[in-house]
């Protein structure tokens, strides 16, 4: 087998370079699921660097059949912004320090974002 192997991954082309996985630590088991069934490898890999798969599969389920994607500033007078999902749901981050955290969604119909929100 070579050190490098393509593989089809929802219709995109994903390349592993398993000599660097091995090279970066990465245990035989996970490179060989990677070989074997590369989305049960990279969630295993992905577990290792201490993403929750399942968090990411449900954002992905969230975001995939989307349109639109809008951003826009927060109306409520908070430092925060709207994240509009093709032009029906928003939902709500505010500023809390250093991050933003999630507020709530709600529904209806919304204008376009303003792309220029983080120049």
């Amino acid at each position: 087998m070579s050190n490098e192997e393509d593989f089809s991954f929802e219709d995109k082309k994903v390349k592993f370079d398993f000599r660097n996985l091995r090279e970066s630590g990465v245990d035989v088991w996970t490179r060989m699921l990677l070989r074997i069934s590369p989305l049960r490898g990279v969630k295993r890999l992905s577990r290792k660097f201490g993403v929750d798969p399942d968090v990411a599969d449900r954002a992905h389920e969230l975001f995939k059949k989307s349109e639109r994607i809008d951003i826009a500033p927060s109306k409520s007078g908070l430092r925060g912004f709207q994240l509009i999902i093709d032009g029906s749901t928003a939902l709500y981050f505010y500023q809390d320090g250093d991050h933003f955290v999630y507020d709530g969604f709600e529904g209806g119909e919304y204008g376009k974002g303003d792309v220029t929100i983080f120049d």
